[in-house]
C-alpha cells in the first residue's frame, strides 16, 4: 500500500480562503472513484494554529502504479487545474505501508 500527502497554503490574492478550500475540498474527495485501486482519499481544512500549512492531502492507494494512475486521471487533471489558481508551496511525501 502507498501512502501519498500532500500539502498546501492558500494563495494570499484568493478572496475567499475558506471557499478555496471547500471546493478543493469537494474535487479531490470527489476522485475516491476514480482508478480502481484507490483505498482513500481525505481532505483535511486547517483549524488548528499550530499548524503551518492550510490544506492537506491524506490519501492511500493499492499499490504505486494505481496512484500513478490516479495522478494522470481526467479527473485529477481537471481538478489540478483549479488547485493551481488557488494554492501554493505545494509539498508532498510518498511512502510504502
Amino acid at each position: 500500500m502507498v501512502k501519498h500527502i500532500v500539502m498546501w497554503d492558500v494563495k494570499e490574492e484568493v478572496d475567499d480562503k475558506a471557499a478555496a478550500m471547500l471546493k478543493v475540498k469537494e474535487l479531490l474527495e470527489g476522485l475516491d472513484h476514480a482508478v480502481e485501486g484507490i483505498i482513500s482519499i481525505k481532505v483535511i481544512i486547517n483549524e488548528m494554529d499550530s499548524s503551518n500549512r492550510d490544506l492537506a492531502l491524506i490519501s492511500e492507494y493499492e499499490d504505486y502504479e494505481v496512484l500513478e494512475k490516479y495522478q494522470t486521471c481526467e479527473g485529477h487533471v481537471n481538478a489540478g487545474v483549479y488547485i493551481r489558481s488557488v494554492l501554493t508551496n505545494r509539498a508532498c511525501m510518498d511512502y510504502e505501508i
